[in-house]
C-alpha cells in the first residue's frame, strides 16, 4: 500500500440503518403475497357458495353441512386477515397457509387443500397393481427362477461330476472325471472367468462329491478311492481318512472304508463331522480332528439281512437323521445316535439293481426327495414312508451322481436329465412340490445335466454338465452377488513386454555413483531392454570362422572338424555290400596286393573245395541219421 494510503479516513457502515431497510423490504413483500393469497381464497369461496346454492333443492341436509363449513372457513379467513393487518411488522418469509378442518369427503374433492405437490393420476391404482403383482409373484414360484442371465465356466473337457458352493456364496469349487478340482472366486474373477487354482488332490481318481462345511472354511473331497480328503479354502490338505483292513469280514471292526467311495456330505450343525458311504457296504461318520478311525458305522441290510451297497447318503436339515439310498432300491434312515436299527425304511423305493443318485431333505425337514437310477424322481413324507407322495417318470439318468434339489422357498424341485451324444439338449426341469407338475425347464447345453445347486442366499443356480462346463444362472434383480460381481469387471490385457521390465528401486538419498537413472518412459526402456542380449535372453548365434570363446567353429582348422566335414560330405551308398566288394574285383585281379602274393609259391593255382549237393549227403547217411519229416 505504501505511505500514500496513510491519512485517508476509513469508510463507516450504519448497521442499524441497514437492518431497518431490510425489515421494511421484507414487510412489503409479505403484504403483497398475503393480499394475493386472500384474493385467491375469496374467489374460491364465491365459487363454492354458488355450487352450494345450486344443490340446495337436491339435498337439503348435505347443503346445510356444506354451508356450515364455508362459513367456518370465512370466519377463519377474516380472523387471519385481521391478524395479518395488525401484525404489520412481520419480518421474514410468508407464513404457511392455515388448513381448515374438513371431513374425508371434502379432502377427496378439494385438491387445493393438500400440502405438497399433487399426486400423480391413478396413484391408488398403481399401488394396487404393485400389490397384486407381488401377490401374484408369491403365488407363482416360476417368476422367482433366476434364469434371465447366465455365465459359463470352462472346467475342462470331461464330465463335471461335483459342485460345491460355500455358505456365503463367495467361492465355487468344481470337480470332474478329469481328476481336477478347480476353485473359483466370484469377487476375484474378471470377465475372463478363470479359476484361481487347479489341483488333483486324489491323483488318478474321478471326483465324486465336493462340499463346503457349514462354516465354509474346509472342503470335503470324495473320489473313486477309499479315502476321503479334507482341504482348506485354498486347496491345501487338512486331513485324509484312514484306509480300513480289507481282510476283516465285519466292516464294523475296521478303522475305515475298504472299497471305492460313492458320496459324502457335512453335518449341517456340527462343523467337524462329515459322512461318507462306500462300496464296502457301510456308511461312516468321521471327525476332522481324528483321522485315525471313524466316528460311527451304519450298515444297511437287504430284506434277507445281507449286505447291500449304499450309493448315496445325506443328513437331515437338523442333523438328527442319516439317510442312505441303496443298490437294492431301498431308502434306509437311521437316528444319528443309534446305528443298529433303522428308524425309517422303504424297501421298494426304486427299482432293484439301480443306483439311487441323490437324496435331499426339504428346508422344512418333513419331505425327502430321491432321484433314482430308474429314471424317476419321487418325494416322500418320512412320517408315512410306505409310499411316495408324488413321483414322475421318464427323467433319463446316465450318471451315478445326478442331482435334485429344492428351491429356497421349498415350492419347487429341480433335477437334470441325461442325453446320449447327438440326442438333443440336456435340460434342467422344475416341478411344483405340491402337485408335481412340470412348470418350467431350461435347455442347458448339448450334453447331459449332471449336477445342480440352487443357493438360497445368492438365489443363483449352478449346473454341472457332461461336456466339462459349469453354468451359473442368475437374475440381476432377484439374485445377489455371486456371478454379478465378476461379469461387470473387464478383462485385464496381458502385455507381452512386461516380462522384460525390471523393478525400479527408488533411493532418493543414495550417493550419485550408486543412484539408478530415473526411468523416463516405459516404452523407451522396453526398447533398450530388447536390444540388450542379456535382458532379452537372446540366443547365441553360430560361431563363424575357426572359433572363439571356447567354442569350435563349424568348419575350423582342427583335424576333428576336417574329419567331421568330410564324413558329412561322403555321399557313397553302401546299401548293397556284394556290389561294394565286387567294385574292386578287377583292380585286385590286375594288381594283387593282399592275399594272392602270399600263396604265389605254395599254391600258384587256387584250389577250392568241392561242394557236394545236399541230396547226395542225405542218401549216403544211414536211416537212423536221416532227418524225420
Amino acid at each position: 500500500m505504501g505511505f500514500s494510503g496513510f491519512g485517508k479516513k476509513a469508510r463507516t457502515f450504519d448497521l442499524e440503518a441497514m437492518f431497518e431497510q431490510t425489515r421494511r423490504t421484507a414487510v412489503e413483500r409479505s403484504k403483497k403475497m398475503l393480499e394475493a393469497r386472500a384474493r385467491e381464497e375469496e374467489a374460491h369461496k364465491e365459487k363454492e357458495l354458488r355450487s352450494q346454492h345450486e344443490d340446495v333443492d337436491s339435498a337439503a341436509s348435505g347443503s346445510s353441512v356444506m354451508g356450515a363449513c364455508p362459513a367456518l372457513t370465512c370466519r377463519e379467513a377474516e380472523s387471519s386477515e385481521s391478524e395479518d393487518g395488525s401484525n404489520e411488522e412481520l419480518i421474514g418469509p410468508p407464513l404457511p397457509r392455515q388448513t381448515s378442518i374438513q371431513g374425508p369427503a371434502e379432502d377427496t374433492d378439494d385438491d387445493d387443500e393438500f400440502i405438497g405437490p399433487p399426486l400423480p393420476p391413478g396413484y391408488k391404482d398403481s399401488d394396487d397393481d404393485d400389490y397384486d403383482d407381488m401377490q401374484e409373484e408369491d403365488n407363482n414360484p416360476v417368476k422367482k427362477i433366476p434364469d434371465s442371465h447366465e455365465i459359463t465356466l470352462q472346467h475342462g473337457t470331461k464330465t463335471v461330476s461335483a459342485l460345491g458352493l460355500d455358505p456365503s456364496g463367495a467361492r465355487l469349487v468344481t470337480g470332474g472325471y478329469d481328476y481336477d478340482v478347480r476353485l473359483w472366486d466370484f469377487a476375484g474373477m474378471d470377465a475372463s472367468l478363470q479359476a484361481f487354482r487347479s489341483l488333483q488332490p486324489c491323483e488318478c481318481h474321478q471326483i465324486k462329491s465336493l462340499q463346503y462345511s457349514s462354516t465354509g472354511d474346509v472342503i470335503l473331497v470324495v473320489s473313486g478311492n477309499s479315502q476321503a480328503k479334507v482341504l482348506d479354502r485354498d486347496g491345501f490338505p487338512v486331513m485324509e481318512c484312514v484306509k480300513g483292513d480289507q481282510y476283516i469280514v465285519d466292516m464294523a471292526n475296521t478303522k475305515g472304508h475298504t472299497a471305492m467311495l460313492n458320496t459324502g456330505c457335512w453335518h449341517p450343525k456340527i462343523k467337524e463331522e462329515f459322512l461318507t458311504c462306500s462300496n464296502d457296504g457301510t456308511v461312516r461318520t468321521w471327525d476332522v480332528n481324528n483321522d485315525k478311525k471313524h466316528k460311527g458305522v451304519f450298515k444297511p441290510r437287504s430284506v434277507q439281512g445281507k449286505r447291500v451297497i449304499p450309493t448315496t447318503c445325506t443328513y437331515s436339515r437338523d442333523g438328527k437323521l442319516i439317510a442312505a439310498g441303496c443298490q437294492d432300491g431301498s431308502i434306509q434312515i437311521w437316528d444319528r445316535n443309534m446305528n443298529v436299527h433303522t428308524k425309517f425304511h422303504c424297501r421298494q423305493a426304486h427299482a432293484p439293481g439301480t443306483e439311487t443318485s441323490c437324496l435331499t431333505f426339504s428346508y422344512d425337514g418333513t419331505v425327502l426327495a430321491s432321484r433314482g437310477g430308474d429314471d424317476t424322481l419321487k418325494i416322500w413324507d418320512i412320517r408315512q414312508f410306505k409310499k411316495p407322495l408324488n413321483s414322475v417318470e421318464g427323467l433319463s439318468s446316465f450318471f451315478p451322481m445326478t442331482d435334485c434339489c429344492f428351491s429356497p422357498d421349498d415350492k419347487l424341485i429341480v433335477t437334470g436329465t441325461s442325453i446320449k451324444k447327438g440326442g438333443g439338449n440336456g435340460k434342467l426341469i422344475f416341478f411344483e412340490r405340491e402337485t408335481f407338475q412340470k412348470v418350467y425347464e431350461i435347455e442347458v447345453t448339448d450334453a447331459s445335466v449332471v449336477r445342480c445347486l440352487w443357493h438360497p442366499k445368492l438365489n443363483q443356480i449352478m449346473v454341472g454338465t457332461g461336456n466339462g462346463l459349469a453354468k451359473v444362472y442368475y437374475d440381476p434383480i432377484k439374485s445377489q452377488r455371486g456371478a454379478k460381481l465378476c461379469v461387470v469387471k473387464t478383462k485385464r490385457k496381458a502385455r507381452q513386454a512386461e516380462t522384460l521390465t525390471q523393478d525400479y528401486i527408488i533411493t532418493p538419498h543414495a550417493l550419485p555413483m550408486f543412484r539408478e537413472p530415473r526411468q523416463r518412459s516405459t516404452r523407451k526402456q522396453l526398447e533398450k531392454d530388447r536390444l540388450d542380449p542379456l535382458k532379452s535372453h537372446k540366443p547365441e548365434p553360430p560361431v563363424a570362422g575357426p572359433g572363439r570363446g571356447g567354442r569350435v567353429g563349424t568348419h575350423g582348422g582342427t583335424l576333428s572338424s576336417y574329419i567331421v566335414k568330410n564324413i558329412a560330405l561322403d555321399k557313397t551308398d553302401d546299401s548293397n555290400p556284394r556290389e561294394a566288394i565286387l567294385r574292386h574285383a578287377k583292380e585286385a585281379e590286375d594288381n594283387p596286393y593282399w592275399v594272392a602274393p602270399a600263396y604265389s609259391k605254395t599254391q600258384p593255382k587256387a584250389v577250392f573245395a568241392e561242394v557236394e549237393s545236399e541230396e547226395d549227403e542225405t542218401d549216403n547217411k544211414p536211416e537212423w541219421k536221416k532227418r524225420k519229416i
